[in-house]
Formats: structure tokens, sequence, C-alpha cells
């Protein structure tokens, strides 16, 4: 017979967090303590969003990504996302407090157009249409396109974030896209393999949008 939970909304969230912490280890065999505490708070959120375990051994974070990508949150950066769905799970409430906007074009009047004119995805058009714009973290959780886009526009000057996030979801280009990304010099924080999405892109920004008001 399977027994429901009776908790309070407000304490759902928190009861999430305490099962994944003493959970930890035995789904994963990794010890909390040999994390670092901001990089640990971010898996957390994502195996929250996601359910999933594995993304305790599969995500990567450059040095310092995780502090770098806090103090861009606290001085008010804009954050680009590639898709509505995502756009719409950012915490805009924390992310308006300091400043920072959600820039999503990809439904903007003459996106679909325009990339129907270039033979690009709606999403590396809506990314190439902002870079006037310098967002100051670039997040893509859906299209491998976008942050193949976002990697050559950086490598050409065209923008200088303070973090990429690139956790897109798929079989075509996503692996590779993020391979790629984790050869680069500048903060990141990616996954490896095929899993990912608007869910993981979403978590990973709230993650830090909460470690911000610490």
């Amino acid at each position: 017979m399977t027994l429901l939970r009776n908790i309070p909304p407000l304490e759902i969230e928190s009861r999430s967090f305490s099962i994944i912490e003493n959970e930890f280890f035995q789904r994963t065999e990794l010890e909390k303590a040999s994390i670092d505490p901001l990089e640990f708070a971010i898996i957390r959120r994502v195996i929250h969003a996601t359910g999933d375990f594995s993304f305790a051994k599969t995500m990567i974070f450059n040095e310092d990504a995780a502090r770098i990508g806090i103090e861009a949150m606290r001085e008010g950066s804009d954050i680009f996302i590639d898709v509505g769905m995502g756009a719409s799970g950012i915490n805009r409430t924390i992310l308006g407090s300091f400043g920072g906007q959600v820039i999503c074009p990809i439904t903007e009047p003459g996106i679909t157009e325009r990339a129907r004119e270039l033979g690009k995805t709606r999403t590396e058009t809506a990314l190439r249409s902002i870079a006037d714009r310098q967002p100051g973290i670039i997040a893509v959780g859906n299209a491998p396109t976008a942050l193949i886009a976002a990697m050559e526009l950086i490598d050409e000057g065209h923008l200088k974030p303070a973090l990429v996030i690139g956790v897109p979801v798929g079989f075509v280009n996503a692996e590779e896209s993020k391979d790629l990304l984790g050869t680069k010099e500048y903060p990141f924080i990616t996954n490896k393999g095929r899993k990912g999405g608007s869910p993981v892109a979403v978590a990973i920004i709230n993650a830090l949008l909460k470690l911000s008001q610490e």
C-alpha cells in the first residue's frame, strides 16, 4: 500500500533537500564533504529538479565558476536563456532585486523569419540578435546550436559574459557542444553526456540566485 506524506507546501523544498542529502552517498558514493559547498548547493538543486543523482558525477565547474556566477548575480547581470520554458522558471523576484533581467528573444518579432533566411535555428539566431546587450550570464538548456553560437561569439570577442551555463539535452551535438565548452578557459558550468535540458539550466540559475542572497 502506498502511503502519501502530508507535508505543508512551504516545507516541500527543504524536506526534498534533506532527503537528497541523506541519500547522497548511497546514491553517488561521493562524500558531500569532498565537494565545494557552492558547487554542492548547485548540484543539489539540479538533483531536486530532475530526480537524477547521476548529475552529481557528471556536472563540471571550472575554477571559481560558482563564485563568479554569484558575483555576477549580485552585480545585477542580465541572463540570456535560450527558450521560453527556461525563462518562465527563473526566479525573477530575486534577479530583479539585484537589478537583473531575463533575456529570451526567441519569440520576438522577426526572429523566425531571420532564422529561415539564414538557415539557422531560432535559438542561435536569437542569441546572435542580443550580442550588443552583453548579458552577464549565458544559459543554454535546450539547443546545442545556441551553445555553439555563444562560444563562437565569445571567441570572436562579440560576447563577454561572466559565466556560461551550457547544459543542452539531446542526441545531435548536445554532448559534443558540452565537451567543447569544457575546453574553454572562461568560467563555465556544464555536464557530461546527453542529459541536460531547460530544467537543469534553470536549477543552476536559481541555485546561484539563492546563494547570492546568503
